[in-house]
């Protein structure tokens, strides 16, 4: 039996204290990422067939270039987020759980800078 009344068991935001934020912030990816995916889609297909020159020209474009680095951008963090609930649901080890963490962590900002870099290279 608890002695936290409905209210409170409702306003609680789980252990972390930050489950809204999060799930605020995955919704928010998924919004940025609707348009960009379709753009990015359209973009892959009209460039079926095109050479390596091509492409490098195409990515040149300011326009295309932020738009992959818009993509790479909210598609890493909306991957951050999404596995760091399946790291916190599934993984019940306080070692381990940190460990995961942080390794998802790093390993989505290294792929996230080196995805940018690459554009980058490209563009200028």
């Amino acid at each position: 039996m608890s002695l936290r009344s409905p209210l409170a068991s409702a306003r609680g935001l789980g252990a972390a204290h930050t489950g809204a934020a999060e799930w605020w912030a995955q919704r928010l990816t998924v919004v940025a990422l609707l348009p960009l995916s379709i753009w990015f889609g359209v973009s892959m297909v009209s460039l079926t067939g095109a050479t390596h020159a091509q492409f490098v020209e195409w990515t040149a474009a300011p326009l295309h270039a932020v738009g992959l680095l818009l993509v790479i951008g909210a598609a890493s963090y909306h991957f951050k987020l999404g596995l760091d609930v399946v790291i916190d649901d599934y993984v019940h080890s306080g070692a381990t759980k940190l460990l995961l963490l942080v390794a998802n962590g790093f390993g989505t900002v290294v792929t996230a800078a080196v995805s940018a870099f690459a554009v980058l290279k490209l563009a200028l």
